[in-house]
């Protein structure tokens, strides 16, 4: 009979710490080679591992942690080797980086079948001739894709010859790119946003889906009523010397551009003010990742209640990476509690790096012949004939709320010089009648990102993500206030010119009334996550190509031997 043995009792903690992922690097070879071979695939791993690390970011800055084995993968033996020292050392996502030829079977898919079947894997490899490295990738990738799995094959460049060969910098921001999109599905699985009140003012393309969004994504859903939030408010849940370091935080970067009519309207900010600490503090004691807010109908706009002031200003410095404690990462949040908008921000946010999210109506598509027209109705006559609203138009982004202070000057400028340019001004009575304050400011132009927004369809069970290159871009000042003052002139305003869609196609195809934009997000790292996730990529404009060459990830041959991404994915989605 066996010994008894006792249980271990795990140490008690205070507050848990969520999983930060690990990237794992290793390489195959082939027992037979010379010795100098074995120490040059060696060299090969750690070169690898030294270019990943520092290079890939969560939003708040951490480095991802990155882990390589110098045991040369030659058969079963040393895949169980690898694989208990991953293991160990916590890896979920893995690179393996090979320089000769070897056995798939033997080598790494022994050590893939000991993780989880959706951990992200990745083939990067030189197109080397002596020992044949890429050889064996495209030998593995065809092994892997045939049973349908998934793996980025990423065939750059290094030497053939020498112990310590480099790979080209393109090789490298190829990798990099896919391990941004690998973190950011490892780093949300098991993670929660957390939402105030109901459905988001009944729109259905901003419903919770909560379990295909569980099932797609990992992520949970946690929903508080607006009643707490109420309640906290009125029991002055939040630290007084806080609150009062926050708004003379607001006093001095923006002034008498705060406008407060009378005491009783300073009161109504204050407030405002309160609910970012509140909710701040709630957010962390969950560990949450981002959040959204209702507001409209019931918490500002409900005349048969007691309407409360607008979460604007609250909802502004959750997406900013500032505030009055100084620099902070953005939390993705969302006005009128619309999850879909939230997910696509929290995606962009990930694989950004840390970038600050934007939140937009899709408010007025503006064809390039109907701000012709306008200007010439306002007698303006010296017009750059040349610029991109001029010939192509543009799109009026603009919304009561959750607009990053960010968003109102150029990426990399001073939190002075980014506040002087916000304003907050009442906030429109008919909408808000519960008061408070907006915010606005103008989005300069040339900022370079990718807008877009997610769609889920209950026809396939499939999310979707319609999306484009676009840039922000400026009009004459005469001209930009008229059509401002068309829409909304007390929101924040950004003009979007997308790369690839034209304005009809702009706005005949958003899937919801809200879209959303991240700055320096390269176009490879959505495309690997939305492989990864098995989201849909929808780019129907007329003018993009199917392939661009350095600007595109390429497809995953397990696509292409399924008929097609969308059939991959439509068909995976129901095993």
């Amino acid at each position: 009979m066996a010994k008894r043995t006792e249980a271990s009792q795990l140490p008690n903690m205070k507050k848990a710490t969520p999983k930060v992922p690990v990237i794992g690097v290793f390489a195959t070879s082939d027992p037979r080679i010379d010795e100098d071979s074995r120490t040059r695939g060696q060299n090969i791993v750690k070169m690898a591992a030294d270019i990943v690390s520092g290079s890939v970011l969560l939003p708040d800055k951490t480095p991802v942690p990155v882990a390589y084995s110098t045991v040369l993968v030659d058969g079963e033996a040393q895949a169980d080797m690898v694989a208990e020292q991953f293991r160990k050392a916590g890896v979920d996502i893995i690179i393996c980086v090979p320089d000769t030829w070897a056995f798939p079977q033997l080598t790494t898919i022994s050590l893939l079948q000991q993780f989880p079947a959706e951990t992200p894997f990745n083939i990067t490899c030189g197109n080397s001739g002596p020992r044949p490295g890429v050889v064996y990738a495209h030998a593995l990738n065809g092994a892997l894709s045939q049973y349908g799995r998934m793996a980025a094959l990423n065939v750059g460049t290094w030497p053939d010859t020498g112990l310590t060969p480099q790979m080209t910098e393109q090789t490298a921001r190829n990798l990099i790119d896919w391990c941004y999109a690998a973190v950011a599905k490892v780093a949300l699985r098991g993670r929660r946003v957390v939402i105030f009140g109901h459905d988001s003012m009944g729109m259905e393309t901003a419903l919770a889906h909560v379990l295909p969004t569980r099932n797609t994504f990992g992520l949970e859903i946690t929903r508080l009523d607006m009643k707490l939030l109420a309640d906290m408010l009125n029991k002055k849940a939040y630290k007084e010397k806080e609150l009062k370091d926050l708004r003379g935080w607001i006093d001095r970067y923006v002034g008498k551009r705060l406008e407060l009519p009378n005491d009783e309207a300073s009161e109504r900010f204050n407030m405002s003010l309160a609910m970012y600490l509140i909710v701040r503090d709630l957010m962390n004691d969950l560990n949450a990742v981002g959040g959204g807010f209702m507001s409209q109908l019931e918490w500002g706009s409900d005349r048969r209640g007691l309407p409360l002031p607008v979460a604007d200003v609250m909802e502004s410095f959750f997406n900013s990476t500032f505030d009055h404690t100084g620099t902070k990462a953005p939390v993705p949040y969302a006005t009128e509690a619309d999850v879909q908008g939230l997910l696509t921000m929290l995606v962009m946010t990930y694989l950004s790096g840390g970038n600050p999210p934007l939140f937009m109506d899709f408010r007025k598509v503006w064809e390039a012949w109907e701000i012709q027209e306008l200007a010439g109705k306002l007698g303006l006559k010296k017009l750059d004939k040349q610029a991109d609203w001029y010939t192509k138009g543009l799109v009026d982004g603009d919304n009561s709320g959750s607009a990053s202070f960010d968003w109102a000057a150029a990426p990399g400028a001073t939190v002075k010089q980014i506040m002087d340019r916000v304003s907050m001004p009442m906030a429109d009575e008919f909408y808000f009648p519960g008061g408070g304050n907006s915010v606005t400011f103008m989005t300069p132009a040339g900022i370079d990102g990718i807008a877009a927004r997610m769609a889920y369809s209950s026809v396939t069970g499939l999310f979707s993500l319609i999306w484009d290159e676009a840039h922000t871009t400026e009009v004459p000042e005469t001209l930009g206030k008229a059509m401002c003052d068309l829409t909304t002139p007390t929101w924040p305003h950004t003009f979007v010119v997308p790369k690839y869609a034209s304005m009809v196609e702009y706005k005949q195809y958003p899937p919801a009334n809200h879209f959303h934009m991240t700055w320096n997000l390269p176009v490879a790292r959505l495309q690997h996550w939305m492989d990864l996730t098995g989201v849909l990529s929808v780019t129907p404009w007329a003018a993009r190509p199917s392939f661009i060459e350095g600007v595109d990830r390429p497809s995953p041959l397990t696509h292409l031997i399924n008929g097609g991404e969308n059939a991959y994915k439509t068909l995976t989605a129901k095993r």
